[in-house]
């Protein structure tokens, strides 16, 4: 009972051993270690140990997302979420599997996920710093029953936890993105891009339900809503009923007076062109606006068109109405 295949008292001898010198209180594993727990109870009381022996609990496993049976590496691959917190390769095939750190999950999203399967305060609280979760956890309310590992809750967990961030920690991670899309970006310009996005794109997108809430759960999400803001729109899907809707007949040459005005602003800030654009729509009757998006981004999305309009300068500005005009006529 007590030896290996190397006919060595080694594993339960030396966890026993080890446990109490190092005076461990608590033991806590999953429940295939159960049959393990008795052996374990004598070899305390055979060493006299049996006042200080840690209190043993057996949490339940985590479950397939689908289907019967505990969790697998195999389950990651065909669904195609992480089980492993870091990048790993297997020594024997070579093969590597992404970790949670490198597609994207923040460290106290992980936690804070992991730790609400099998358990939860009993309060409806979800989102918990480290220190609450310490001074919430209690053994007791923890499930006797499995835990289904929902990978989607865990993007909504990523998801919240990036709301919570300051702008600042957005930046180094923001650069990262950029420089991966061959976008070598200015400081000024990253952190310009993310005061406008971070909250304007995902509160814009949580509005549209939560099948679309999980395409901002991580930073790399941001791209496909921020590439306007570094490459100039090329091509224009007609065909959209954005732009089908707001270019017709008489927008181009709309446009080109906008243009004359935009070019004539000396002040070129979001302040500065909406004192001039404003008075300027008015008195000639024009809502040049989503016209004027679909020069500067090619689409019906961005944020404020004078935000947009100052982060990209006049001559960009100038040259994004310029190629759409002659584009769509």
């Amino acid at each position: 009972l007590y030896k290996s295949a190397d006919d060595l008292p080694t594993y339960h001898l030396a966890n026993i051993v080890d446990d109490h010198l190092m005076e461990i209180t608590h033991v806590i594993r999953g429940e295939e270690w159960l049959p393990s727990a008795p052996l374990h109870v004598l070899l305390y009381e055979a060493f006299g140990w049996q006042d200080t022996m840690p209190r043993f609990a057996h949490l339940p496993l985590l479950l397939k997302p689908v289907g019967n049976g505990k969790l697998s590496k195999r389950d990651g691959d065909k669904l195609g979420f992480p089980v492993f917190p870091l990048e790993w390769r297997d020594p024997k095939s070579g093969e590597v599997s992404s970790g949670y750190r490198e597609q994207g999950y923040l460290p106290g999203a992980v936690l804070n996920f992991l730790a609400l399967l099998g358990w939860n305060p009993g309060n409806g609280q979800e989102i918990m710093s480290l220190d609450e979760m310490v001074r919430l956890f209690d053994l007791s309310k923890c499930s006797r029953n499995g835990a289904k590992f929902d990978y989607v809750k865990a993007a909504w967990f990523n998801h919240q936890y990036l709301l919570r961030q300051p702008d600042s920690a957005w930046v180094p991670s923001f650069d990262a993105l950029l420089r991966r899309q061959g976008v070598i970006a200015t400081a000024a310009q990253e952190e310009a891009v993310v005061r406008m996005m971070k909250f304007k794109v995902i509160e814009y997108v949580d509005k549209l339900g939560n099948r679309h809430k999980r395409n901002v759960s991580f930073v790399s999400d941001l791209w496909p809503l921020t590439r306007f803001f570094f490459v100039a729109p090329t091509e224009f899907d007609t065909s959209d009923n954005f732009v089908r809707k707001n270019w017709q007949e008489t927008t181009a040459r709309e446009m080109s007076r906008l243009a004359d005005v935009l070019a004539g602003v000396v002040d070129f800030t979001a302040e500065g062109l909406k004192a001039a654009v404003d008075p300027w729509a008015e008195s000639t009757g024009l809502r040049p606006w989503n016209a004027w998006r679909i020069c500067l981004v090619g689409a019906g999305q961005g944020p404020d068109m004078y935000e947009l309009a100052a982060f990209l300068g006049r001559d960009e500005t100038l040259s994004r109405m310029r190629h759409a005009i002659d584009t769509l006529g």
